[in-house]
C-alpha cells in the first residue's frame, strides 16, 4: 500500500511542478546540445526527491532501513538543493563540485567508508586508497548520471531498472521506493516528456547509486562489481565518451551531443525506441550478474556486451 501511496505522491507533485514551471516560465529551452526540439518544462526530479526522502523517511520509522544506510541516503538531500538552485541560477562548477565532494564525504562517514575493494585475485584495504576511490566513485556517479540525462525517458527508465533488479538481488523496500517515486514522475516523462527530470533530479539518482554501491560492498565486497556491472550501461557510455574526447583533443567541458544515446536519436531513432534498446540491454546486464556467479566473469562478459552496443551505435552513427 505504502508504494502506491508513493507513487500518487510522485504523480500529484510532477503534474503540480509541471504546471507551475509553466505559468513561471521555468522551461528548458533549446539549444545545440539539446535531444528535444520544443522549449518543455524542467524540475521534475523535485517530485522525485521529495517522494524519496518521504518513502526512506517513512522506512527509518518503520524500522526497515538500516540506520547507517539511511543517514547516508538523506545526506543527498544537500545535492538535490544545490542542484536545483543551479537548474534555476547556474551556479559556478566549483560551488557545484565542492558540494558533491562534501556531500561523498558525509555519505561515505554515515557507512563508514569503503572496507576494500575486492579484485578477485587480490583485494586492496588500505583505507586511505580505498576512499579516494570511492569518494572519486560517488562524485563521477553523480555527474554521469547528470550526463545521460538527455531524452525523455532514459534516466527514469535507467532508475526503475536499478531499484528492480537492487529488490530482485537483495529483497529490501527501499528499491520499491525508489520505483515508486521515480515512476510516478516517469509518467509525465515518457515520449513526448511533458517535463525533464534536470540536475535535481539526476544528481540525486546517481548519488543513490553510488551509495548502494557502497553499502553493499561493505556487506560482502563481490558486490561492488554487482552495482558497477548493472550500472554499466550508464558509467560505461559516459567514461568511454570522456575518453574518446579527449583523445581526440576536445575541450572536455564544452557540451556535446557524442554519447550513445544521443548518437542514436541523431540517426533517426525515437526517444521512445532508443529507452526500450537500454531496457533490453539492462536486462542483459541483470542476466548476466544473475547467471554468472562469478563477479570477475560477469564483469567481463558485461564489457564484452557494452563495447558491442557502442559499436552498434558507431555504426549508426559515427562518434
Amino acid at each position: 500500500m505504502i508504494y502506491i501511496v508513493l507513487f500518487l505522491i510522485s504523480f500529484t507533485l510532477t503534474y503540480l511542478i509541471k504546471n507551475y514551471a509553466i505559468k513561471k516560465s521555468l522551461v528548458a529551452e533549446v539549444n545545440d546540445r539539446s535531444s528535444h526540439t520544443t522549449p518543455t518544462p524542467h524540475g521534475g526530479g523535485i517530485a522525485i526527491a521529495i517522494t524519496w526522502f518521504i518513502g526512506i523517511s517513512y522506512l527509518y520509522y518503520i524500522n526497515d532501513i538500516n540506520s547507517s544506510l539511511y543517514l547516508a541516503l538523506l545526506a543527498g538531500a544537500m545535492i538535490s538543493i544545490v542542484s536545483y538552485l543551479d537548474d534555476l541560477y547556474e551556479l559556478s562548477a566549483k560551488v557545484r563540485l565542492a558540494t558533491q565532494i562534501l556531500v561523498a564525504f558525509i555519505g561515505l562517514y554515515f557507512l563508514g567508508g569503503l572496507e576494500k575493494i575486492d579484485l578477485v585475485v587480490f583485494s586492496i584495504e588500505n583505507q586511505i586508497v580505498t576512499n579516494i576511490f570511492a569518494i572519486l566513485m560517488i562524485v563521477w556517479f553523480i555527474n554521469l548520471y547528470n550526463f545521460l540525462d538527455g531524452i525523455d525517458g532514459y534516466a527514469g527508465s535507467e532508475a526503475i531498472f536499478l531499484g528492480l533488479a537492487g529488490y530482485l538481488l537483495f529483497s529490501q523496500s527501499y528499491f520499491l521506493v525508489l520505483v515508486a517515486a521515480v515512476f510516478g514522475f516517469l509518467i509525465w516523462n515518457w515520449h513526448k516528456a511533458k517535463i525533464f527530470m534536470g540536475d535535481v533530479g539526476s544528481t540525486l539518482l546517481g548519488y543513490n547509486i553510488a551509495v548502494f554501491t557502497i553499502y553493499y560492498a561493505n556487506i560482502e565486497s563481490a558486490n561492488l562489481w554487482v552495482w558497477i556491472t548493472m550500472f554499466g550501461l550508464f558509467w560505461f557510455d559516459a567514461t568511454l565518451t570522456l575518453y574518446r574526447r579527449y583523445k581526440n583533443k576536445e575541450k572536455l567541458s564544452q557540451a556535446h551531443k557524442k554519447h550513445a544515446y544521443q548518437r542514436l536519436t541523431q540517426s533517426g531513432w525515437t526517444h521512445s525506441r532508443v529507452v526500450v534498446f537500454s531496457i533490453l540491454g539492462n536486462a542483459l546486464l541483470l542476466c548476466i550478474v544473475y547467471l554468472i556467479s562469478n563477479v570477475l566473469i560477469a564483469f567481463c562478459v558485461s564489457l564484452m556486451l557494452l563495447y558491442a552496443i557502442v559499436k552498434f551505435v558507431d555504426n549508426k552513427k559515427a562518434f
